[in-house]
């Protein structure tokens, strides 16, 4: 049982569990009936993303300093009551299930996964 962290539309890994789009948006050109075979993911839960302005920031983010900017301000999103209940089930799950949670972004360094990653281990949550 564990949690892993993923880039969404990469193929799936044996064990992965329930896979959950923490993004802004549903992948472009592709049919909703077709999220998972495809997959992106099984289901949608942009409660976890980034706000539209607060993704923007990530995105324009060029210097470590615009980016530690962007981290302060998505953990700040995060410690809402909302985000926070979420990352606590998120990591309870992690204990009892396979599930994974991730995004569109290719380098997860540079990506609020990334942050979901911290957030979640400090909620002690179990990693594959």
């Amino acid at each position: 049982m564990a949690l892993r962290i993923v880039r969404l539309g990469s193929p799936r890994l044996p064990g992965e569990g329930l896979r959950i789009g923490t993004v802004r948006r549903p992948p472009r050109g592709v049919p909703k009936s077709e999220f998972a075979s495809r997959d992106w993911y099984d289901v949608w839960f942009p409660n976890l993303a980034p706000s539209l302005e607060t993704m923007k920031q990530a995105q324009a983010a060029a210097t470590p300093a615009q980016w530690n900017a962007f981290v302060r301000k998505y953990k700040a999103e995060m410690a809402a009551p909302e985000a926070a209940h979420a990352l606590a089930l998120l990591a309870a799950l992690s204990q009892a299930s396979e599930v994974s949670v991730g995004c569109y972004c290719e380098d997860e360094s540079h990506c609020h996964r990334s942050i979901l990653r911290e957030l979640l281990a400090a909620r002690g949550a179990r990693f594959a």
